[in-house]
């Protein structure tokens, strides 16, 4: 009798485990108020055009292999810790891209790290950045992906360690280190700064390159913007804060972002290239804003490699 009891005590313990880990790594999607805010109808594509550059989207998105910037068939090779991740395909064809998403579905993909049909992104897809955007750019993004090619042919699947192939394991890394929501301009800062805040930590998601992280993937607080191993094992992004470029002036980082020639007559490389390619893109100002921000940034010190 005790030991039917002892049974049925450990099968309900289980199950009740069971239950609790299942609701808290549900994927989260917009709430009816906030889908609200989200249109099909609404969004400038010329806007959006710039939101695209900002996110540095064609950098991992167009296809490898070829030039076109704008053949955002996916398939780009993303290593890491856990395994080595695609990019998808984000163009415009219905059935391997995004065509027939709605503003919506970009908006829980970009804003909730969730897909579609439900299921959570992994972050390399920095959503923890993104989901401080605002709406109206997420509707100016899918407008201007809307102009862009169909590209047929999907991604290949990503090829991950065992364990981190369970994608709603990845709702645990969402209770650590993801908060959603929009970036709240500071009264106590001028609209360059605000700008430059905006654009750095949601749309260009600086931080998710320029720091370290922890043995989970997230980004060590101490660390923000201080620099940090290549997720590839292959380099070391640069410390950005004035800890290290404190002698660059603002305008010499708006220069920087774009033309790619740095203070001391260097250039930048690797990833950072394509990063200015797009910056090159934005608007004076945007640069400008950008700088500002990054020079106010706390001096951190460099992480050991």
């Amino acid at each position: 009798m005790r030991g039917r009891l002892w049974v049925t005590s450990a099968i309900s313990a289980v199950m009740f485990a069971a239950g609790g880990i299942w609701f808290l790594t549900a994927p989260g999607r917009f709430t009816t108020t906030e889908a609200g805010g989200v249109s099909d109808t609404a969004g400038d594509a010329a806007r959006g055009k710039l939101v695209f550059a900002a996110g540095d989207c064609a950098s991992c998105h167009a296809s490898p292999g070829q030039t076109d910037r704008l053949h955002l068939g996916g398939g780009l090779a993303l290593a890491s810790p856990f395994g080595t991740f695609r990019a998808p395909n984000i163009s415009t064809d219905p059935v391997d891209g995004i065509g027939s998403w709605t503003t919506k579905d970009l908006a829980n993909a970009l804003l909730r790290g969730v897909s579609p049909d439900g299921r959570h992104y992994y972050p390399v897809f920095p959503y923890s950045s993104f989901t401080h955007m605002h709406s109206g750019d997420v509707q100016d993004l899918m407008a201007y992906l809307r102009t862009l090619p169909a590209v047929k042919g999907r991604a290949p699947d990503h090829e991950l360690n065992l364990v981190f192939g369970i994608r709603r394991f990845v709702g645990f890394w969402k209770q650590l280190y993801f908060k959603p929501g929009p970036i709240v301009a500071d009264a106590g800062h001028d609209e360059s700064w605000n700008r430059g805040r905006y654009l750095s930590e949601a749309l260009a998601h600086c931080a998710e390159c320029h720091s370290s992280r922890d043995l989970f993937g997230g980004i060590k607080s101490g660390t923000r913007y201080a620099g940090g191993p290549d997720a590839e094992g292959t380099g070391f992004y640069p410390n950005i804060t004035p800890a290290r470029i404190g002698d660059w002036s603002e305008q010499q980082v708006a220069e920087m972002l774009q033309t790619g020639n740095t203070p001391n007559h260097g250039r930048v490389g690797s990833s950072m290239a394509d990063v200015v390619t797009n910056t090159a893109m934005l608007p004076d100002s945007d640069r400008k804003a950008i700088a500002v921000y990054v020079k106010s940034l706390p001096p951190r010190p460099t992480p050991r490699p």
